[in-house]
């Protein structure tokens, strides 16, 4: 089977009840997201098809749609080349992260309950007891569920959605940045800091501490993509 098929079919879960052109597009944006099909990769439309053993509708249909997200480029005789995530989408999507997560973050601080708070607290505490026990997975949706947290008790569905559109990329970035042990360590200390300020109702302390969190994050993701060769 071609590596981009095999790369494709691993992620696709054909247990959601998703049309199936959904369920193949889904796939391969999270494929090429992860970097699981490097940039600069063909993809033929034909032999995807044949290998996965659907028609060719819903392929093209999901590679329009990458199209459109500016993840793969077509050329005429629909050649499709993948683009995958580069350095300048790094810094436009954490640029748009930290305005939301500001705004997110002092919305939920003024809404929170001294019962939130307690909540929040313990959700700190156990990614502390478990930052060098629990399994990488374990750890990393700790700092995933923290983030959930803020932005369901923002009460902003709209930004929670704006959000949402920008997961795929923010899951990728995400394990590049916290998967590290000692970048781990230092993100749990930021939302320590993050959580204190909320706390204070220090709305100075908020802006300056979740731009420099992500700041820090940001930068530790650019090294990253240049060890890769990712430009």
């Amino acid at each position: 089977m071609d590596s981009v098929v095999q790369a494709v079919a691993k992620n696709m879960d054909l247990s959601q009840n998703l049309p199936l052109k959904e369920q193949v597009l889904t796939a391969f944006r999270k494929t090429i997201i992860l970097g699981d099909i490097p940039a600069g990769t063909r993809i033929n439309e034909k032999q995807v098809a044949e290998e996965l053993n659907v028609s060719r509708t819903p392929i093209r249909y999901a590679l329009e749609r990458l199209a459109a997200e500016a993840l793969v480029t077509r050329t005429p005789g629909s050649s499709t080349i993948v683009r995958g995530v580069t350095i300048k989408d790094a810094y436009e999507i954490f640029d748009i992260r930290k305005e939301l997560d500001v705004l997110a973050t002092r919305k939920a601080m003024a809404r929170m309950t001294d019962a939130d708070f307690v909540e929040l607290r313990k959700l700190l505490e156990q990614t502390e007891r478990d930052l060098n026990q629990a399994p990488d997975t374990t750890v990393v949706s700790y700092f995933t569920d923290f983030n959930q947290f803020i932005y369901q008790h923002c009460d902003m569905p709209h930004l929670v959605r704006t959000i949402f559109r920008l997961q795929t990329y923010l899951v990728y970035f995400r394990d590049i940045s916290i998967m590290p042990q000692e970048r781990r360590a230092l993100a749990l200390q930021e939302h320590w800091r993050i959580y204190q300020a909320m706390v204070n109702h220090d709305e100075v302390q908020i802006n300056l501490i979740i731009r420099e969190h992500l700041g820090q994050s940001l930068q530790f993701i650019i090294k990253e993509m240049r060890l890769l060769n990712i430009e």
